[in-house]
């Protein structure tokens, strides 16, 4: 029994008086007569506990502010793009005039159940972050893989096929987007080349260690030599610093990573799905411009747009010409033409030794440019020479025939 039903008893059924109830029950007379006036005026609804909620809250969110954050997350979700409490607290305030915490946000979208809970994620502050100080300091680098669809009402999954993306690290702004039946090294190149024509040299390009950026693990795919691809020998020649991830540590990249799951995103939110290359080339260029200059990013200072801080800050440029040489050393096997094959910036040329050598097994001294040919039983030294990059057959001047 409660102390209100108590006291109401005491004094309505036993008649007895309220200041002897208040003095044995050790409770204020005056608050024991406010309690019965109360009892006589609503009846047995005074033995509930009342809500303590003020009778007004002057600085609660309006109802129509709460039915706009509603609004924009579902506006934003539909469009595939980011829906959390910063983006739409900066939309709030630079679209609307409104400032709104980001508590205050994410309080209000629990109570309307649009929030899932995701308590198997792995916490932020177990991540070490890092982040260029400039622009153009460092870009990042991958590609993924969205499937096209199909012509017709129905809709059906068409071909696979892949998006290449620069991105720079400092301001996440999106250098280049480009889609590909498939990314291979050639590709690679030449839309780093055309990054480069339009924003310039980066200092330092950070990647995963997929073929098409390195072939530092290759593991003998270069008879046994760690031979540099197309992107690797261009770097090197314009003294961008080349960075990898370690194998099996995705977070290295993560910048890129969760570029391409916002675009993804996006594009699976478009109402007309791309059946060709051209048509994703298209959405693509609309997400960019999108994501570059109306869209938030909740990484940058003040939440600007990645456009906002890349123009507005100086750019970082490659250091001085790297002094490493490219150093190899090759073991090989003269051909029945009396040719080796050696591979350089991504492409394989045929080096003449001569007929009479053919069969011979040989060491090839490599640093850069510069080769020495060196007989393996011997060391005697059969060809030395300079590589010509432009000319696939690097011949030895001799006329072509047996030797007389």
């Amino acid at each position: 029994m409660s102390l209100s039903r108590l006291l109401i008893t005491s004094v309505v059924v036993e008649n007895r008086s309220v200041r002897d109830v208040a003095r044995t029950y050790g409770v204020s007379p005056s608050w024991l007569y406010e309690l019965l006036a109360r009892y006589r005026r609503e009846g047995e609804a005074v033995f509930k506990p009342r809500s303590r909620r003020p009778k007004t809250s002057p600085t609660a969110v309006p109802g129509e502010v709460v039915d706009l954050i509603v609004e924009l997350r579902e506006k934003l979700s539909a469009t595939g793009l980011d829906a959390g409490p910063d983006t739409i607290g900066w939309h709030l305030e630079h679209h609307h005039g409104l400032t709104v915490s980001r508590a205050t946000i994410a309080r209000y979208l629990a109570k309307a159940g649009l929030v899932v809970a995701s308590p198997q994620k792995r916490p932020k502050s177990s991540y070490i972050r890092f982040q260029a100080a400039m622009p153009n300091e460092c870009w990042q680098s991958d590609f993924t893989h969205y499937r096209l669809t199909r012509p017709g009402p129905a809709g059906r999954p068409g071909p696979d096929v892949e998006i290449l993306s620069w991105l720079d690290d400092c301001s996440r702004y999106a250098l280049r987007v480009t889609a590909h039946v498939r990314v291979t090294g050639p590709i690679v190149l030449a839309e780093f080349r055309q990054a480069v024509a339009a924003h310039g040299i980066p200092a330092s390009t950070l990647t995963d260690n997929g073929m098409v950026f390195t072939t530092r693990l290759s593991g003998g795919s270069l008879h046994g030599t760690q031979g540099r691809n197309g992107f690797e020998h261009e770097l090197h020649t314009l003294g961008v610093l080349q960075k990898n991830s370690r194998p099996n540590h995705p977070t290295t990249c993560g910048k890129v990573e969760r570029f391409q799951q916002t675009m993804k995103n996006w594009l699976r939110a478009q109402p007309n799905q791309p059946t060709t290359i051209a048509e994703l080339q298209a959405q693509l260029d609309t997400f960019m411009a999108e994501y570059n200059h109306r869209r938030p990013h909740r990484s940058l200072p003040h939440r600007a747009t990645p456009a906002t801080v890349y123009t507005s800050l100086p750019k970082a440029a490659p250091s001085d010409q790297l002094e490493d040489t490219h150093d190899r050393v090759r073991r090989d096997r003269i051909d029945q033409t009396g040719k080796i094959t050696l591979r350089h910036g991504g492409r394989l040329h045929s080096i003449g030794v001569g007929r009479t050598h053919a069969g011979t097994r040989v060491i090839v001294l490599v640093q850069d440019l510069g080769i020495r040919i060196i007989d393996a039983a011997t060391g005697q030294l059969l060809r030395e020479l300079v590589l010509n990059p432009s000319r696939r057959y690097q011949g030895t001047g001799r006329p072509p025939g047996p030797t007389r």
